[in-house]
């Protein structure tokens, strides 16, 4: 375990030491598996997904009174591992541009999972219209859940999803 972990680790306040709050097992049991298949096709690292989705759920956990009485707990979940990874891009970035000049490493097991399908269909969408077209069509929210998660007005994500799928479609018939 890293050092940001431990500290992150060291910092939970649980309400019974080592007992999860009430319901959010049912809450993690019932959502880890979309949040982690919606991630990894935003992303397209495993690794990546997995780490995003573990810091949401990390989060929601230590807010999990707040949020168990929120209207709409997997939207508040969705939201949190959106500004996780809009954060984690933001951080590559920079540190892309401190490093000038140097690639980040990408390692073969990645290379494999980006032959999926699934993925390949995605990869040439700009992040917005994949993000629009995994949360509408994928993962069926609204376009209003949808854009408060991505923090634009249901409308816009109404055209970015339809301008992907547009482009899926223009890709899968090989009208380039």
């Amino acid at each position: 375990m890293d050092e940001s972990r431990k500290a992150t680790a060291a910092n939970v306040k649980t309400p019974k030491a080592g007992v999860a709050p009430s319901g959010f097992e049912e809450f993690f049991l019932e959502h880890r598996v979309d949040l982690f298949r919606a991630l990894l096709l935003l992303v397209r690292n495993r690794h990546e997904a997995e780490e995003i989705m573990q810091e949401a759920f990390v989060r929601v956990w230590e807010r999990w009174p707040r949020v168990a009485a929120h209207p709409n707990p997997s939207g508040y979940l969705y939201r949190t591992a959106m500004n996780e990874f809009r954060s984690r891009r933001r951080r590559a970035a920079v540190a892309l541009r401190r490093a000038v000049g140097t690639l980040p490493f990408e390692d073969g097991l990645a290379a494999i999972e980006e032959r999926d399908a699934v993925v390949r269909a995605l990869a040439p969408l700009t992040p917005k219209r994949r993000a629009a077209v995994v949360l509408v069509d994928v993962l069926g929210l609204s376009s209003e859940e949808a854009a408060k998660a991505l923090r634009v007005r249901p409308s816009t994500v109404r055209v970015l999803a339809a301008r992907g799928r547009e482009s899926l479609r223009r890709e899968m018939n090989g009208d380039g």
